[in-house]
């Protein structure tokens, strides 16, 4: 005689061997999958972290290539014979580490000539100023002309008892009489910023007569 199953047994059965096949995740599963999402987001903000940072130090770099390339510009306009490029034969003149001020002598007229100015950016995009300090003829006092650049190509320019309150970049300029030939100036100027995070120095140089 064939044995008689119950029903109700062999459904119990059925389930029980059901409910293996889809059981849940264990604790010690789930930890694991926090601790590898957890690094894989920390990856994730590293890396936005540090494309952010290149992409200032980039721009950065560029902003200080442009600030050389007009400081190299100006100083080429002056006349040969010019306070502001005026070098002793063989000598040298300003500095690229200091800020160096001169009086020099052409002729009979002394003049006080700075070799670094002080560059700030504006709040406005594209506006910039650049801060020289100088000597007030009348009273004798230290002052500071800042003339800054707009992005619609206008030009002002103000003076002060007071330095700049945020200084952005720092341009120092070195002068070599004969060099690096005899009958001609080599002129290096310096950029750098005073981001202590982010810092950037850039330097090029031209010859002119």
């Amino acid at each position: 005689m064939a044995a008689i199953q119950n029903p109700s047994l062999c459904r119990g059965q059925a389930v029980y061997r059901s409910n293996k096949h889809l059981r849940g995740f264990t604790l010690l599963e789930v930890l694991v999958a926090i601790g590898v999402l957890s690094i894989g987001l920390m990856a994730t903000a590293l890396l936005i972290s540090r494309t952010l940072q290149d992409t200032v130090r980039s721009r950065q770099m560029s902003l200080a290539a442009v600030l050389a390339s007009e400081k190299l510009e100006d100083l080429s306009r002056w006349p040969a014979s010019d306070p502001h490029v005026v070098v002793p034969p063989g000598g040298t003149a300003g500095s690229l580490t200091d800020d160096v001020t001169a009086d020099v002598v052409v002729g009979a007229t002394i003049t006080r000539v700075n070799y670094f100015d002080d560059v700030s950016e504006g709040l406005t995009p594209g506006s910039f100023s650049e801060t020289v300090s100088s000597l007030d003829p009348v009273t004798g006092r230290l002052v500071y002309t800042t003339t800054t650049h707009s992005p619609d190509g206008s030009i002002t320019t103000s003076v002060s008892d007071a330095p700049p309150i945020e200084i952005s970049y720092k341009r120092r300029w070195l002068i070599e009489a004969d060099q690096p030939v005899p009958g001609v100036r080599r002129i290096t100027v310096v950029v750098t910023t005073l981001d202590p995070v982010r810092p950037v120095r850039f330097q090029m140089s031209t010859v002119r007569p």
